[in-house]
């Protein structure tokens, strides 16, 4: 009711006073194809994905569903009395015994039978579709149509125009492909499944069958049907190949599924294609567009007049590598963004994970799994801020099941209530401590990704939510640390450790590199968000009063964060010596980001030092990961220094950004395409600091422009428009109805508004309506 509410009261507006939103194509594209998976065009809607190469001869076309797992639920993964040895490893790091803590620690707590490939996400296989007549082909376009989540490759051959057509369909849960000619009868191919040496492969006349226990029987069973229906021509079976010859057209519905959840593969499969089977693909493809438009559609970002057609992408990446500057791929690349979490993050599905949904081969870089220690959090950064709450679901469902195993891991390893997780988490909810101390020794996984479930509420005020789902979460994950935390014996402080502030080094009096740390200042600062959230949310829902006060006296005795002799935000509880300056995780700025806890108002002298800590590591070599340097736009907005902020946007697509825009570490790794989104978002609207900020981080480059649908804190959606550098207009629709405090310069105002209202302002945040 209330976006009816809405709707009406924007048609009443005057047309002079709305902004208005224009249509841009936003297209990724090419004029050749490619024989690598990394420069494909990824197609998804949650669960099934695909990588898409575009090559008429012989097709390729790498499938993904996001339960193809190898591994399963470990209930003993923690190592055997973990728990024992805890207290000596306090006390030898209390008396700087940095590396003989080390030693017990990696001997005596971490797992190092749970070794990386233990539990990896795989592909679902590769389809082949080939077609070697087609071998003179002539004007020739692949591209990805981010409006309509649609991909197509069309080129000529012999005077004959052929088009492909590729889209993942979340409403009916199968990917549809359409292989079609401008004259009849020319469609040949000849289509093949290939995965494993275990994999059963069934061919018959109009559909591939293929199953397998993956992971040689130690991971999920799956089942999947490649249907093939054809118009006109004939097929057959040959060789272990479906050859199809002289059709019209052929449309191919692909299904899969695993009994990951339980249920029947086979049985899903056969269920979901019969619904489909008799549907065309033109209802399908207008169903799919018409859901994907549903979520795409509630953001648009204009920063150029571009259409994008007259360039493909990789020359325009190309000629920015080279110095130049294009806000029409900036455009394109916030879009895809969005493009790429809608695609790989639905209710009811797994999060994203380190490629999203996609992943090539058995062996994806680090598993392609949940690493906990920014990277899955940075892939939700954008979720809430750009109007995909749906889209962050999955992880906040993810959370909740983390629990099972991460109260085991509380308890046998710390001895402590709660729950826990350390450095990287899987599709079997693992949160044991494996691997090495520089990451595996940090319990602040679960911590951390605390801070989206009470960001959720913040944005949908949903205390249903609050009180049902999200705090008691938050209590287990505040619970383990009231138990974990010790007394520093010489500051007199409550500290958690052994943590590291992560993967990062610190030397030693005596030459050594070492890790391990009591009280880092990373674990201090989400301890402190995840406990404050904790009293938040308890005052809000009127509970829990005598825990909220144990949360408070925990907080009191906390240390402050502090400066170092240099000026710089301290890393650690001690002034420690950098082993690596420009060391690509800056985590002890999560009180400036995704934190609240750094700003200019608030606290002037942090927000120096955070200012004096990032310039330093960037003159170190810092951001030299996609994903950092996302994290650095993000940290820049939040500095208010749009110039900077944008720089490190070029910097990202210099240094760090593929082809056709997917990120890489590298290799590919999919949130530096999410963390960018967030923090371009940031540059134009900040919530963060109990008030709705306006083009708090504008650059020069973006000199007019608009984004419209963004969503802020308190659940204000916000369309805002600037020109040659300054505010133009604003509207902004209250979703709830809450005060709303407006900032634009120094100029800041206060405003009750009512649940459903519209306003708009003027550049001097005078009402216009």
């Amino acid at each position: 009711m209330k976006y009816i509410v809405i709707l009406l009261f924007g048609l009443w507006c005057n047309a002079q006073t709305v902004i208005s939103k224009e249509t841009t194509p936003l297209k990724i594209w090419f004029n050749q194809p490619t024989t690598k998976w990394h420069e494909g065009l990824p197609i998804g809607n949650g669960n099934l994905g695909a990588m898409i190469y575009g090559t008429p001869t012989k097709e390729i076309i790498c499938l993904n569903e996001e339960t193809i797992w190898t591994g399963a639920k470990d209930y003993d993964r923690d190592k055997k009395d973990a728990g024992k040895y805890m207290d000596t490893i306090q006390k030898m790091l209390f008396a700087g015994k940095y590396i003989e803590a080390e030693t017990v620690v990696e001997d005596k707590i971490l797992n190092k039978a749970a070794a990386s490939g233990t539990n990896t996400y795989q592909m679902l296989g590769n389809l082949f579709i080939e077609s070697p007549e087609l071998n003179t082909a002539t004007n020739y376009k692949r591209e990805l149509d981010i409006t309509r989540a649609i991909a197509t490759t069309t080129f000529e051959n012999e005077g004959i125009r052929f088009k492909r057509t590729y889209f993942s369909s979340f409403p009916d849960k199968a990917m549809v492909y359409k292989f079609e000619a401008n004259k009849k009868g020319k469609i040949n191919i000849s289509t093949w499944v290939a995965r494993s040496e275990e994999t059963k492969i069934v061919v018959t006349k109009d559909r591939i069958t293929f199953s397998e226990h993956v992971g040689k029987g130690h991971g999920v069973q799956f089942y999947s049907v490649v249907s093939f229906e054809t118009k006109g021509g004939n097929s057959k079976v040959e060789n272990g190949k479906l050859v199809i010859s002289n059709a019209d057209e052929v449309v191919i519905k692909i299904v899969a599924a695993s009994n990951y959840r339980g249920t029947d593969p086979k049985k899903d499969c056969d269920l979901t294609l019969n619904k489909i089977q008799k549907a065309s693909f033109d209802n399908l493809a207008a169903r799919h567009v018409a859901d994907y438009q549903t979520l795409f559609n509630r953001v648009a970002f204009k920063i150029s007049d571009d259409k994008g057609d007259e360039l493909p992408t990789d020359v325009r990446l190309d000629k920015v590598k080279k110095g130049a500057t294009d806000n029409y791929l900036t455009q394109l690349q916030y879009n895809f963004g969005r493009y790429l979490l809608i695609s790989s993050s639905h209710p009811g599905n797994l999060p994203a994970n380190l490629q999203g949904i996609w992943a090539d081969g058995f062996t994806p870089p680090w598993n392609s799994d949940y690493h906990i220690n920014i990277n899955i959090q940075m892939n939700y950064w954008m979720a809430e801020m750009t109007n995909l709450s749906e889209c962050h679901i999955p992880f906040l469902d993810y959370l909740g099941d983390l629990r099972e195993m991460g109260r085991l891991t509380a308890q046998r390893v710390y001895g402590a209530r709660g729950f826990v997780a350390h450095h990287t988490s899987d599709a079997w909810h693992s949160t044991a401590a494996f691997g090495k101390s520089r990451h595996a020794m940090w319990p602040m996984g679960a911590a951390w990704c605390c801070e989206h479930l009470f960001t959720h509420y913040e944005y949908t005020g949903d205390k249903e939510y609050l009180k049902n789902e999200a705090y008691p979460i938050m209590k287990e994950a505040a619970l383990f640390f009231v138990d974990f935390m010790v007394i520093d014996p010489k500051t007199g402080f409550l500290v958690s450790g052994p943590s590291v502030s992560p993967e990062n080094n610190f030397m030693t009096e005596d030459g050594k590199k070492g890790t391990l740390n009591m009280g880092p200042t990373m674990d201090r600062e989400i301890i402190f968000e995840l406990f404050n959230n904790c009293i938040k949310a308890a005052e809000i829902l009127n509970i829990d009063k005598d825990f909220s006060d144990t949360l408070k006296s925990k907080i009191k005795q906390m240390p402050p964060l502090q400066i170092g002799s240099d000026g710089r935000l301290l890393e650690w509880v001690e002034e420690l010596k950098e082993a690596e300056p420009g060391h690509r995780h800056i985590s002890h700025l999560y009180a400036l980001h995704p934190s609240n806890q750094i700003s200019k108002s608030k606290t002037p002298e942090l927000f120096e030092a955070a200012k004096k800590t990032l310039e330093g590591r960037l003159s170190h070599g810092g951001g030299h990961t996609g994903w950092s340097r996302a994290w650095i736009i993000n940290f820049y907005a939040r500095l208010l220094e749009g110039e900077k902020a944008y720089e490190n946007i070029l910097a990202l697509q210099r240094k760090s950004t593929l082809s056709n825009l997917l990120d890489v570490h590298p290799p590919f790794q999919i949130d530096g395409n999410f963390g960018v989104v967030s923090g371009i978002t940031e540059m134009l609207m900040q919530s963060h600091n109990d008030e709705v900020h306006l083009l708090p981080a504008l650059p020069a480059a973006w000199a007019s422009g608009s984004i419209q649908g963004i969503v802020a804190k308190k659940g204000y959606e916000m369309d805002i428009e600037w020109k040659e550098g300054k505010l133009k207009k604003v509207v902004i629709k209250s979703r709830l109805g809450n005060t709303l405090k407006l900032r634009y310069n120094d100029a800041v105002k206060s405003i009750e508004t009512k649940k459903g209202e519209v306003m708009i302002f003027d550049s001097e945040l005078k009402r216009m309506n």
